[in-house]
């Protein structure tokens, strides 16, 4: 079975090697090049780099037209393999391959369809989230799941290291139903519309804290925007990372910080600091306990340093 494999940021890595060492990829498809840096250089997706480095063509179309598509007809592929690639693909295009195209999605289908469910997971408090290699349909991630395999969830994992499971994880995945597709052992089952639920992409507004939200839904924040884009918010107009934290209900017994009169303290106030808990800020419902944060134009630092720098910290408030 030959492959063309289809995709583009680091999560997708893992899976191109390992197909690579299973089945012949004919080429591998991903986005143009990016301007990063102060200096606007151009440099290739992760998924390029790898593919370079194991000798693989690279094809990175600004549009699936039919020029290209004459170029893919060229290769004869026997089937598509996406992980992240981040565009839709039409019907012209699914039916250069004999054997169609599967998706490895990172979550329960059809929970979470869409460009984010790894914070999406998180940010809905999730027990449990998963991945899911499916057919790839007309319609995002509607298509026929194959094979899937659930996660359970601490409620400590961050998009990060859940991204980088997945990632490792979903390329197992992906090779065992391509065996299974060879073979004619997959069953493909059409997924419970009446289940569906959808993400949105993030943007960086998105991390921008609301001090009115409960303690919970904010460190949850916290975890679900780490890497990108950090849960954020201003101090004295300046922007103030939030990187690590935890939450103290509002009502949780036998903790002396938790017995503070909440109900009258303004949200986002800072209200103390705590030797194990770290800074403590009033929100909506609860504490948040801030163990790690980001000053603009600072480093990151453990509270007690950052402390240290910002001595009048204590008593400030929070936000616009």
């Amino acid at each position: 079975m030959q492959v063309l494999f289809a995709g583009t940021p680091g999560i997708a890595v893992p899976s191109l090697k390992r197909i690579a060492e299973t089945y012949p990829i004919l080429g591998v498809l991903t986005a143009p090049d990016q301007e990063v840096g102060r200096g606007r250089k151009q440099a290739p997706s992760p998924v390029k780099k790898e593919a370079v480095q194991l000798g693989i063509p690279v094809f990175t179309p600004e549009k699936l037209d039919a020029t290209f598509r004459e170029t893919v007809q060229g290769l004869h592929p026997d089937i598509l393999v996406v992980v992240a690639y981040g565009k839709i693909f039409g019907p012209r295009f699914l039916e250069l391959f004999p054997w169609g195209g599967i998706n490895l999605h990172p979550s329960l289908l059809p929970r979470h369809r869409g460009p984010s469910p790894i914070p999406a997971a998180i940010l809905s408090g999730d027990t449990r989230t998963g991945i899911t290699v499916q057919k790839i349909d007309l319609r995002m991630d509607a298509g026929d799941i194959l094979l899937q395999e659930m996660i359970p969830l601490t409620g400590e994992e961050t998009t990060q290291t859940l991204t980088d499971l997945c990632a490792f994880r979903g390329a197992d995945l992906l090779v065992e139903a391509l065996q299974k597709l060879e073979e004619g052992t997959l069953i493909p089952r059409p997924q419970n519309e009446a289940e569906a639920t959808y993400c949105k992409l993030i943007t960086k507004e998105d991390g921008k804290i609301q001090w009115t939200l409960p303690a919970v839904q904010i460190e949850r924040m916290v975890r679900a925007y780490d890497p990108w884009p950090t849960a954020w918010t201003l101090f004295r107009g300046e922007l103030l990372k939030i990187l690590r934290a935890s939450f103290i209900p509002a009502k949780a017994t036998g903790n002396p910080i938790s017995m503070l009169p909440s109900e009258s303290l303004p949200c986002g106030k800072v209200i103390g600091v705590d030797k194990q808990k770290g800074i403590l800020i009033q929100t909506g419902e609860g504490f948040l306990s801030v163990t790690r944060l980001q000053l603009q134009s600072r480093k990151a630092m453990e509270f007690n340093d950052f402390l240290n720098g910002v001595r009048d910290f204590i008593g400030t408030r929070l936000g616009d």
